[in-house]
């Protein structure tokens, strides 16, 4: 059999049952846009950066700036859509401003998509 040959059935027989739990464990419209949303969001190599950087630690954005190796404004704009996303959290002290990842789900997904990465 080829490789493309693998995505289609051979035979055109469905299974009722099948269908029907699979139909009855389907998310939601609402559930489905929104986690396509937010891998849109996790899409990106700066973002992925700055939220590696933030599962460690808490960073101020001078830190995340110097990690990530981009301007301030570059970085603020992202710290804006991931802020967005519900992926990051922020608290200001005087002047500075402290971000952390929003809740240990976002930890989870990385070190998830991490060990899928080293498992290839």
């Amino acid at each position: 059999m080829r490789e493309q040959d693998c995505d289609v059935c051979e035979q055109l027989c469905e299974h009722p049952q099948s269908i029907c739990l699979a139909k009855a464990e389907m998310l939601s419209d609402d559930a489905v846009h929104e986690l396509a949303e937010t891998f849109k969001i996790l899409g990106d190599s700066t973002r992925i950066k700055i939220l590696h950087a933030l599962s460690k630690r808490e960073l101020c954005v001078c830190d995340i700036v110097a990690v990530v190796q981009m301007g301030q404004s570059a970085v603020s704009h992202q710290l804006r859509l991931l802020r967005g996303s519900r992926l990051v959290k922020y608290r200001k002290e005087g002047k500075m401003v402290w971000y952390s990842l929003d809740d240990e789900h976002i930890s989870l997904l990385l070190s998830q998509g991490i060990e899928h990465i080293a498992h290839r």
